[in-house]
This record gives C-alpha cells, sequence and structure tokens, in this order.
C-alpha cells in the first residue's frame, strides 16, 4: 500500500468501496463523534497489522494496553512502565524540533506524536493526571511523582511537536486550573510550570488568578526559585494582549476606550490579586536584588550564538531547575542561600556561566512582573512597597557586577529593530532599563535613584540657586536611597558615555535618564545631570559620532529637550561645546532631517526662547542670549 511520507497510509477509497483507513476512521469519529474516537476501540489484532505496515512504532497497542489499565481504582504504578516507553518515542522528537529550529510543526517531520494524538493519546494522559479529581473514595491509589512528571513531559512534548495541542489543552478550563494545583508539588513544579507557560501564551483570553484555587498558600508555598519561575507565567497574565495595529486599536482609540471602561480588565485584576498576596512584593524584590558569586575565569561565560541552540531545551532547564531544587533543599532559611549553594553537587558540575545565565534568566521575568505593576493603576501602592523594600539601593550594589558588567569577548551589539535571538544578558541590561523608566517616571521616588551624598548636592545647587527645593526632594526618605557615594543614575550616566554608538542600550539608557527629567522642570535636577558631562556627550552623539539609528537619535533630543528646557545654563554649555559654524550646521541638518523625531527638542527651545525674552532683567540671561549661536538662530 502506498504511503504518504513515513509511515502514513493513503485516505483515498478504492474502487468504489468505503474507506477502511484507520486513520480517517478515527478522525471521522471525533468530529462527528460517532463510532471510532480512539485507538483502544480498535482490535488490538488489527492494530498490530497496520502497526508492520504503517510504521506506527506501536503506539496505537501501547494506548490500548494504557487504556485499559489506567480505569478507576486500578493499581497506577503499573502503568508507569507503559507511559515511559511512550515518553522516550515522543521525546526525542521534541528535541529535534527544538534544536533545528523548526517554527511550525508538521505531521511529517514527528509521525510519532502525530500518532500518539490521533489515538487519543493526549485525552487519555489528561484523563489519567486529572484521575484524584474524579473520585470521591479515601482509599484510591495515589499518583506516583515521577509518574506525573512523565505524563507532563509527554503532554508537553505534543504541544511542541503536534500542531493544535496547544489550544485543545487552553481550551480545557478545567485542566489548566487542576495543573496550577500540581505546582505545589516541588517534584513536578519545573514540567507543570512550563506545561501552562505554553497553554497560557495560545489563550485568547487571560486567565483569572483569584480563581486559582488557594492561589495565596500556593504562592507563598513557593522556594525563591519557584517564585522566579512563576513569574514567566505571571507575565502572560498581568499584560495587557496585543489587539492588533489596524484603526480599530490606534493609541488614542484604546486610551478612550480605557477611560470609559468602568470594569478593570482582566489583567488589572490580576494585577490587584497579586499585590493583595502577602509577601508577594518583598520576595520579588529579593529576588531582584539578591547577589551572584561572579565567574572568576570570563572565557567561562557563554557566547552569545549559543544562547538560541540550548535557551529552549528542555533538558537544560531541566538540569538547571535540579541545581535550584537542591540548592533550596540544603538551604535552611533564605538568608543562607550563598553558603548553601556552594555545597550543592550538582552545582560543580555546571560550568560557571550557565550559574550566572540561571540567576540572570528569573531575574529577568521578575523585572518585568514589577515593571508591569508599576505601570498599572496601582501605581502608588506598588511604589510604596518597592521603597520600603530598597528594590533599588538592591539593584545600585548588583550594577557593577551583574547588571552592566563587562561584556566578554566576542559580544554581538544588539541594535533597535533588529530581529535576533537575544541572549539573557541583553535582555536583563534592558528589562532593567525599562524598570527605572517607569520607576522614576512623573513620580516623586525618582529621587530614592540617588545617593545621600548626591541628595546633600542637590540641596545645595536649590541653595545657590535661591530657589525654593521641590517639596519631593524634601520628602525623601534618606534611609531608602542608595548607599555609597554614587547612585544607580549617575552610574547609569557613566556607562552610557561608554557604550558603543550603534548599542541600542543607548535608546533604553536615554529613556531612563529623560524620565527622571519629565514633569515640572526642576533646574536643580537638570544642573546635576549637566555637572556629568550629559549635555555634552549628547551633542557629541548627534553632531560628531556619525550614528544613523532614527530610535537612538530620537532618544537623545527627547532627552536634551528635557535637559535644556529653561535652563540657561544648559544654553551656555551648549555654546561652549558648539563652538564653530560647521557643528552648528550639523546640529541643524541632524533636527532638519528628522523633524518628527526631534520635534520635542524644537518645542523645547522655542519655549526656553520666549522665557528668555522677557527674562531681560537677568545679567546671566542676556549675556547667554546675545552668544548662543542656537538662540539667535530661532529668534
Amino acid at each position: 500500500m502506498a504511503t504518504r511520507g513515513p509511515g502514513f497510509s493513503r485516505t483515498q477509497t478504492r474502487r468504489g468501496k468505503p474507506c477502511k483507513n484507520i486513520f480517517h476512521k478515527i478522525r471521522q469519529g471525533q468530529v462527528t463523534g460517532e463510532g471510532l474516537t480512539r485507538g483502544s476501540q480498535v482490535p488490538v489484532a488489527l492494530l498490530e497489522e497496520r502497526d508492520k505496515r504503517a510504521q506506527w512504532q506501536g503506539i496505537p497497542v501501547l494506548l490500548r494496553r494504557l487504556h485499559k489499565s489506567s480505569h478507576p481504582n486500578s493499581d497506577l504504578s503499573k502503568i508507569h512502565s507503559i507511559v515511559m516507553e511512550l515518553s522516550s518515542l515522543l521525546s526525542m522528537e521534541a528535541i529535534s524540533f527544538v534544536t533545528e529550529e523548526r517554527k511550525m510543526p508538521q505531521e511529517s517531520i514527528s509521525p510519532n506524536t502525530y500518532t500518539f494524538d490521533l489515538f487519543g493519546g493526549v485525552d487519555l494522559f489528561i484523563e489519567i493526571l486529572m484521575r484524584p479529581t474524579l473520585t470521591i473514595q479515601q482509599n484510591t491509589p495515589t499518583m506516583s511523582d515521577d509518574l506525573i512528571k512523565d505524563c507532563l513531559s509527554v503532554l508537553y512534548n505534543c504541544c511542541i511537536c503536534t500542531e493544535g495541542v496547544t489550544k485543545s489543552l487552553a481550551a480545557r478550563e478545567d485542566f489548566v486550573m487542576y495543573l496550577f494545583t500540581l505546582m505545589s508539588n516541588k517534584k513536578v513544579f519545573l514540567q507543570t510550570a512550563t506545561l501552562i507557560e505554553d497553554i497560557l501564551s495560545v489563550r485568547k483570553e487571560i486567565i483569572q488568578l483569584e480563581e486559582i484555587p488557594n492561589l495565596d498558600s500556593l504562592v507563598q508555598s513557593f522556594n525563591q526559585q519557584q517564585l522566579a519561575n512563576f513569574c514567566r507565567i505571571l507575565s502572560v497574565t498581568i499584560s495587557e494582549p496585543d489587539v492588533g495595529v489596524d484603526d480599530k486599536h490606534t493609541l488614542l482609540a484604546r486610551s478612550t476606550q480605557q477611560k470609559n471602561s468602568t470594569c478593570p480588565s482582566h489583567a488589572e485584576n490580576n494585577q490587584v490579586a497579586l499585590l493583595n498576596i502577602p509577601g508577594f512584593i518583598e520576595r520579588l524584590c529579593k529576588l531582584a536584588t539578591r547577589k551572584v558569586t561572579e565567574a572568576a575565569d570570563a572565557s567561562a561565560r557563554l557566547e552569545l550564538e549559543d544562547w538560541h541552540s540550548w535557551l529552549d531545551n528542555a533538558l537544560v532547564l531541566d538540569t538547571l531547575m535540579q541545581l535550584a531544587i537542591e540548592e533550596a533543599e540544603q538551604s535552611s532559611t533564605e538568608s543562607s542561600d550563598e553558603s548553601s549553594l556552594s555545597s550543592s553537587p550538582l552545582r560543580h558540575r555546571l560550568p560557571q556561566s550557565m550559574k550566572i545565565v540561571h540567576e540572570i534568566m528569573y531575574k529577568v521575568e521578575v523585572l518585568y512582573v514589577l515593571c508591569v505593576l508599576l505601570m498599572g493603576r496601582q501605581r502608588n501602592q506598588v511604589h510604596r512597597m518597592l521603597a520600603e523594600f530598597k528594590l533599588i539601593p538592591g539593584l545600585n550594589n548588583l550594577f557593577d557586577k551583574l547588571i552592566w558588567r563587562k561584556q566578554p569577548f566576542g559580544h554581538i551589539l544588539h541594535r533597535q529593530n533588529q530581529s535576533c535571538d537575544c541572549s539573557p544578558e541583553i535582555s536583563f541590561k534592558i528589562q532593567f532599563l525599562r524598570l527605572l523608566q517607569s520607576f522614576s517616571d512623573h513620580h516623586e521616588n525618582k529621587y530614592l535613584l540617588l545617593s545621600g551624598q548626591e541628595l546633600n548636592e542637590l540641596s545645595d545647587i536649590y541653595l545657590n540657586a535661591n530657589i525654593f527645593e521641590m517639596e519631593a526632594l524634601n520628602n525623601t526618605d534618606r534611609n531608602l536611597v542608595c548607599d555609597g557615594k554614587k547612585g544607580l543614575l549617575t552610574r547609569l550616566i557613566s556607562v552610557m558615555k561608554k557604550e558603543p554608538i550603534d548599542s541600542s542600550f543607548r535608546f533604553w539608557q536615554a529613556r531612563a535618564v529623560e524620565s527622571f527629567l519629565r514633569g515640572t522642570p526642576s533646574y536643580a535636577d537638570q544642573v546635576f545631570l549637566l555637572r556629568r558631562g550629559l549635555l555634552e556627550h549628547i551633542l557629541y552623539c548627534i553632531i560628531d559620532s556619525g550614528c544613523k539609528s532614527h530610535d537612538v537619535l530620537q532618544s537623545y533630543f527627547d532627552l536634551l529637550g528635557e535637559l535644556m528646557k529653561f535652563n540657561i545654563d544648559a544654553f551656555k554649555r551648549f555654546n561652549k561645546y558648539v563652538t564653530t559654524e560647521e557643528k552648528f550646521q550639523m546640529f541643524l541638518t541632524q533636527i532638519n532631517s528628522s523633524l518628527v523625531d526631534s520635534n520635542m527638542l524644537v518645542r523645547c527651545i522655542v519655549l526656553s526662547l520666549d522665557r528668555f525674552e522677557n527674562e531681560t532683567n537677568d545679567v546671566k540671561v542676556v549675556e547667554v542670549f546675545s552668544e548662543c549661536r542656537l538662540l539667535s538662530y530661532m529668534a
């Protein structure tokens, strides 16, 4: 009999007789609900006979045996060997699919997984996993952790290799909720979390966290590593879905819809549910700021081109998570993390680079969750909690050794809007910068980005300028600011000056610094940044560096506008840097060639010019006004 691909029979009828193909019969039964709906209904003799020709690898026969041996009150320990046999047949296809970077599942690429799903394997495994919920008897046989783990792995492999399986699982609300209850079992946590994440990513409607049974106690039972992995799931549940880019979903239309909506969205309800969990934000702050042992040998780090070959490989993640479990079991308290981690046997078998990667990977998820919460309706509550638990000082202590450590040799620059698989280290830096931007944007807590010494400097600037201090500066609790001489903002400006000119980090860095200046213009804030050479660096990037990135240039135009707005000292510094007509013309060329990108700066200059023209009694203003090329040109 001819085949369609390796091991697949034709479905056409022959000589006018009804088709006898088993695949066709089962598919027809699944659609109509009549006749054969799963392989266990087919006589075993027929299955064995057809298996030899169709090369089904014995999967239908195994599923038939599994179905007969897994009825209620059966000894589930006897079915484990069948599950393991099926798992071995499917796992190699999943590994091959991941490592060969296939984008779309195809039955011809994964014949074993396709056959497993076709003969009802997915539904059968769901029944087995949910068996404890289908009986009220007290002395029901229990499933071993290893059996649960293998069942979950089989379902995940099917999601990877067979199109439509993930969506069918997502449609099973009862199964999704049951998976959350399995997360309380530490030994199957990783497999459960991975499957849930895959399922939630294809759901059209965001799941409601408050409907998860005993959510508070479940989250509180997680150790720190599990909580970090749980953040991967939370990131899907607290983010507003992408509704598209058509005319009906413009930013203006979405903003109007949100204002007119009286009921909070599912994502907003989930954010509230998380904030109501006792200790949740505090634990996230500890995760984000926990120190990491640095590698002594920089050459041990993995290079960027290695990431995509193993990052999504379940086997590697299994190993990393097993390390985390061993570390957690050896740690009697969370405060003794560092001493216990070094004694883990598995820890010594993993290269130092992967230990750091493991830490960075979960910090990315934690920072993302905090960032989303900072942009939600409960922003002020989140701000108070992050300040109380000293998130900013903790990140400041991590800055040099982890967040912006020296790049390994051969680091590939990530450019804005470039399609690439970013390493966790790049994602970590971008997420850190997005968090700073969200934290300081139009909020008085922005002064927590400074150190106590830098706060004193701001006060002196106000005093010398004979200007009243901003109320936010007066209200800043100095016990919650950054330690040492340099705060996060100063450290960020230092690395921005050293960043390669084409790096997209410059875009995010400029956005983070600009957010510190947004809102009511503060003369002292501007002077504080002017003293650190920020204006000269921005002008160098715009005029002298040869930067071609529209995104980076726009971010620098916007930052320059905030830095110079109504500040005569900034215009004086501008004139000192732009000393030649050639430089001035280059500056004007950059503005004129990107008027959309530079419009904020142009408006800033016009508004500043208007104010300065009305300050003719100020000798300093008159002097700068008469000398500054930019003001004269705009006038």
